[in-house]
């Protein structure tokens, strides 16, 4: 079964060069950030999310997060939480904010 990996300084590199990786990127106090993560891990216990892709989140409000974001200047373009991206292979290929289980779903089939 797919879980959600806690991204921090020293994984998220290797996270996003995957060949397929969803990363949800959040903070703290959003209420739909943390809709969206429920509805995600109940999608995943349900065994119907595909095993191929890898799931991550990062909380932009979390310390220590610097070197991800000089290192992805999109980042301070994000307006609306929760921000999610799909790369493959370390290229971003897709993104959108807000909170919809099933837009992602339907963003990973096009990529599927």
């Amino acid at each position: 079964m797919a879980q959600i990996e806690q991204l921090e300084t020293d994984s998220w590199e290797s996270f996003l060069s995957a060949p397929l990786a969803v990363l949800i990127l959040s903070k703290k106090e959003c209420s739909s950030c943390i809709t969206l993560i429920e509805e995600l891990n109940t999608w995943m216990s349900t065994g119907t999310a595909p095993l191929n892709v890898r799931f991550g989140k990062i909380m932009l409000d979390d310390p220590g997060m610097a070197s991800f974001k000089m290192a992805q200047p999109w980042i301070s373009n994000i307006d609306i939480m929760p921000f999610t991206a799909v790369f493959v292979n370390g290229d971003r290929v897709s993104e959108w904010g807000g909170g919809q289980l099933s837009r992602l779903q339907n963003r990973l089939e096009g990529v599927l």
